[in-house]
């Protein structure tokens, strides 16, 4: 939609004014992108350059390396732990739970128990053996971290009633209450499993030594720098093809990173989506790889008028979400109103334009709530140039009608900051790439306890249709109605507010990555896989 002009959005009108021309270049540029991994598709063998390392520049990073840091609850910081690391069960490409380190489980029938079975012949990187004594002592501290811990190890830790070791390879755990998620939890951070070593003296976060039984081992770390990983040759999972080291480079600002690549210091590169035309004029191949991920404004319902449900709709009727993806994310990215994509189960159409871009509507909402001259609130602002971006647009389209943004700036990293006690901002806008557990995403972003919900959940509505759904086996065909049924209790109370959806845009020579593959499972792709074609370096 290009209505923009017509329903005067000044500074939208300036964005997309200025990125018209580039915009007719990209689209082409799209229609000229080769296959991302072609050599695979055409079923022609893969000539890898085990000799070379992958130099990545990404725009988040890691400030430690333990799993269960509140940092490392993002999944947009999984790159490295995923090299690292792996879990007791391993996440497809598709999302779905499958074996890891587990190499099968069973449940019981009532759902309060799980029992796994655990793959043999195993070590951790400091040649500690992996056995179930080991994933009972990282159960056991995470455990004890308890709220230390980012959401998504809390909570999974949360629903652990007893661990039963029944042998090397056996164990069995015993949950406090029906829970049929627990497969995906055990899928992200709190399944990675780190040598019992690494604990000793009750190390945490930065203290804490990254030693997993991954394809890659630690040779240095620089929080929210760099992380230097070697290929682990003793890996159970084979290394034919792997490269010889994978060094993750933290850049938060997007003309380094594809300046860095353009130079031969990266050899691939998560850029802008507004550099897609210039990455493509230098020659360079762009892989977009979609995912069940989007942009996201997380309110403080404790704090100020955001507790009024007129306000919170006020908001979404004053985003032209249209107007920013057309500006921002040159094709990439869409305008949405839920959590899900098009292509997810959950996805319930009737919800497409839920709030249409109104701001009459808006101030309409503003004065039946009381708030006539609108009202001030302020933004925990994540620094890198793609969040400022979309910042200063929003800053922009809710300025229009009465909504007084303020910026309060931190780095990526401190994201936690919005929920830490006490929390920070009134709001926090970020990108969501989701978790494996789709129960848990709603949880952790609208219900009450959530990571991202500080100020407690906007309907009782959303905390029952969770516990139905925990009680729910994965492959239960009712839970895909439920959860439908909460998509429609978060819109109706803009418990969040979506904004558009978002892609992971790599750039990289042609040729020269193969086999990075869409990973739905996380916000980050699994580079654990990804080769170096021979030639390339």
């Amino acid at each position: 939609m290009s209505g923009a002009t017509q329903r005067g959005f000044t500074k939208g009108q300036e964005f997309v004014r200025t990125i018209k021309s580039a915009m007719i270049a990209a689209l082409a540029a799209w229609c000229a992108m080769a296959s991302p991994h072609s050599a695979i598709a055409q079923g022609r063998p893969i000539d890898a350059n085990a000799t070379a390392t992958i130099v990545y520049y990404d725009l988040a990073g890691n400030e430690t390396l333990d799993p269960a840091d509140t940092q490392n609850n993002s999944s947009y910081s999984h790159e490295a732990l995923l090299a690292l690391y792996d879990g007791l069960i391993r996440m497809d490409n598709a999302g779905m739970p499958g074996p890891g380190l587990a190499e099968s489980w069973t449940r019981s029938d009532d759902l309060t128990e799980i029992t796994l079975k655990l793959r043999r012949g195993v070590s951790f990187h400091d040649g500690t053996a992996f056995n179930a004594e080991a994933v009972k002592k990282n159960i056991e501290r995470n455990q004890a971290l308890g709220r230390r811990a980012g959401g998504t190890v809390y909570e999974a830790m949360n629903l652990i009633a007893a661990i039963d070791v029944q042998g090397d390879d056996v164990i069995k755990l015993k949950l406090k209450a029906p829970n049929g998620q627990i497969e995906y939890w055990l899928g992200s951070t709190a399944g990675f499993m780190v040598s019992p070593a690494a604990f000793k003296d009750g190390a945490i976060g930065s203290a804490l030594q990254g030693i997993g039984t991954g394809p890659f081992k630690v040779k240095s770390f620089e929080p929210n720098v760099r992380t230097i990983l070697s290929r682990n040759d003793s890996y159970w999972g084979g290394t034919a093809g792997r490269p010889a080291g994978f060094e993750h480079h933290y850049v938060p600002d997007g003309r380094a990173r594809l300046n860095a690549l353009r130079s031969g210091q990266a050899n691939i590169a998560q850029i802008d989506a507004r550099q897609i035309p210039e990455a493509k004029d230098a020659g360079l191949t762009i892989q977009v790889v979609e995912k069940n991920a989007f942009w996201d404004i997380y309110p403080n319902l404790a704090k100020g008028p955001l507790g009024d449900v007129r306000v919170r709709q006020a908001i979404m009727y004053a985003i032209d979400r249209e107007a920013i993806a057309d500006a921002l994310t040159f094709g990439s990215g869409k305008a949405t109103w839920q959590y899900w994509s098009r292509l997810s189960p959950y996805y319930v159409k009737e919800l497409e334009n839920r709030y249409p871009f109104d701001q009459a509507k808006a101030k309409a909402l503003l004065k039946e709530a009381g708030l006539p001259n609108g009202f001030e609130m302020t933004q925990l602002l994540l620094n890198n140039s793609e969040y400022r971006q979309i910042a200063e647009a929003l800053q922009a389209m809710l300025g229009e009608v009465g909504i007084k943004v303020k910026f309060d700036v931190v780095d990526v990293s401190q994201f936690p900051l919005f929920y830490k006690q006490p929390p920070r901002g009134d709001v926090l806008m970020a990108r969501y790439g989701g978790r494996s557990d789709p129960v848990q995403t709603i949880y952790e972003l609208v219900g009450t306890g959530g990571s991202y919900a500080p100020g407690g959940s906007a309907s009782p509505e959303i905390d029952r249709l969770l516990n139905q759904m925990r009680a729910m086996p994965a492959t239960d065909p009712k839970r895909v109605t439920a959860m439908q049924d909460l998509s429609r209790v978060i819109a109706d109370t803009a418990a969040t507010v979506p904004i558009i959806t978002r892609a992971n845009v790599y750039a990289y020579r042609p040729g020269c990555i193969l086999n990075l593959q869409p990973y739905l499972a996380a916000g980050d792709d699994r580079f654990n896989d990804v080769q170096i074609a021979s030639g390339c370096k």
